[in-house]
């Protein structure tokens, strides 16, 4: 049986190869191939010869490595256009302009490219053109483009309520998207006549197209009244700014039209791909683990709940198969994808990641055998820390007894899981991936 440095060398090496797996560069190459004057995206072709000029609008994480690729795919063809990613995201591109902006809460300059991308969508596209639209997790936030008689401030101070309520990013992005002029099929009412393709990086619980980065250019499935109805559940209604309860109780009165719904001919020509998701990730840590002679289940790609309680369902699972060796045998390795909600009730820092693995410590302690958790952002930062995530095995909690005998109790009750694991070294640092497809959890037993 494998020991414990070899149990966390092993889930480092799983985390990697998850990453490779949904690099968005490679995702944008396996999915679009150009043959002289064709260009094919998954089953659909393009004349390039027939087309006036290429553009490239993109908002989110990857954004850069997804232009970037195919500025090298189109080579001259391709006219220009904008993308905006997280800031530290950016690479330099030829022919794409780039801006940096604030994630996961929104800025100035979320707001001046969005302003941008519209400019560039009403005035200089036309119907003769070709549009490839670069979508991944951050979108939302770095692509602010207030609906009338809201500002940026506003829609601010609406994503910090509901990040800190512990708001699902279904919930979020509902809200979003009608507070908006381009998400929720805004933008497409801005490129109506326009052939566009979508390649799509998903950081979403099974994929859904409307709601990564507000589905800019689908049609929405949410309306201003489930908007009203998610403020009142959250029970932030009175503490949004006014302008957003105006807003959305107006609409919801049907005094404001609504986004754009399925069968709207705004949609007739627009392409979606998925090129990348947290089942790819998955999927080549599994084959990795295997590789490294465990026995190996993907549990699910699409965790959601409540961060604690995601952690004690793990716990159970590892401890059924010390105990009764199902439903693995040991060396046993359990991944699992998604993201979960922190209900955020102290002051510190810290993300999902950490958190679930802070709420893991005692539970692994209690084991009767080495092993080691991984809890991941793919997008190389989890909250509003410069870590990626966190290790936790069976030695964490006793050496947390070094840092004071309640040292784990704060931490937890102050929601500070990023000191905790700072302080104890297992903090995973990855800098920016430029990739986002959720998180990635994986438990090694030996």
């Amino acid at each position: 049986m494998k020991n414990q440095r070899q149990l966390r060398n092993d889930a480092l090496r799983l985390c990697g190869a998850a990453l490779r797996a949904v690099d968005p560069a490679a995702a944008v190459r396996r999915h679009v191939q150009i043959d002289g004057s064709r260009c094919g995206v998954d089953g659909h072709t393009f004349d390039l010869d027939r087309v006036r000029r290429v553009w490239v609008l993109g908002a989110g994480k990857a954004a850069a490595p997804m232009a970037r690729a195919l500025e090298k795919l189109l080579g001259d063809r391709l006219r220009g256009g904008l993308v905006v990613t997280r800031y530290g995201y950016g690479l330099p591109l030829r022919r794409v302009e780039l801006i940096e902006a604030g994630h996961p809460l929104p800025d100035a300059n979320s707001a001046a490219a969005a302003a941008r991308i519209a400019h560039i969508a009403e005035r200089e596209i036309t119907s003769r053109d070709l549009v490839f639209v670069l979508l991944s997790g951050g979108g939302s936030a770095l692509m602010v483009a207030p609906a009338a008689g809201i500002r940026w401030e506003d829609k601010l101070a609406c994503t910090r309520l509901l990040l800190r309520c512990g708001a699902t990013i279904q919930e979020t992005n509902a809200i979003r998207k009608h507070l908006s002029h381009l998400k929720g099929g805004g933008l497409a009412r801005l490129l109506s006549s326009v052939p566009v393709v979508s390649l799509i990086l998903s950081d979403v619980v099974g994929d859904e197209l409307d709601t990564i980065a507000s589905g800019p250019l689908v049609p929405d499935s949410t309306t201003f009244q489930e908007c009203v109805e998610i403020l009142r559940r959250l029970r932030i209604k009175d503490k949004v700014p006014p302008a957003v309860r105006e807003r959305l109780e107006s609409g919801a009165a049907g005094k404001i039209p609504e986004t754009p719904k399925p069968g709207d001919p705004i949609f007739r020509r627009k392409v979606n791909v998925i090129v990348g998701s947290n089942t790819q990730a998955c999927t080549a840590a599994a084959n990795a683990a295997r590789r490294l002679g465990y026995h190996t289940m993907v549990l699910t790609s699409r965790l959601e709940g409540d961060t604690r309680g995601a952690a004690r369902f793990h716990l159970g699972i590892l401890r059924e198969i010390v105990a009764e060796s199902r439903p693995l045998r040991r060396p046993a390795c359990l991944i699992s994808g998604g993201e979960t909600t922190v209900q955020v009730a102290g002051t510190g820092s810290g993300g999902r990641n950490q958190e679930f693995a802070l709420h893991c410590v005692r539970g692994l302690a209690s084991l009767p055998a080495a092993c080691v958790g991984a809890s991941l952002a793919t997008d190389g930062t989890d909250g509003p820390t410069d870590a990626a995530g966190a290790l936790v095995d069976a030695s964490s909690l006793s050496r947390s007894l070094k840092l004071g005998a309640n040292f784990l109790t704060e931490c937890q009750n102050n929601n500070d899981s990023y000191e905790f694991f700072r302080r104890l070294g297992d903090a995973i640092m990855t800098g920016p991936t430029r990739t986002n497809v959720m998180d990635l959890h994986i438990f090694l037993l030996g």
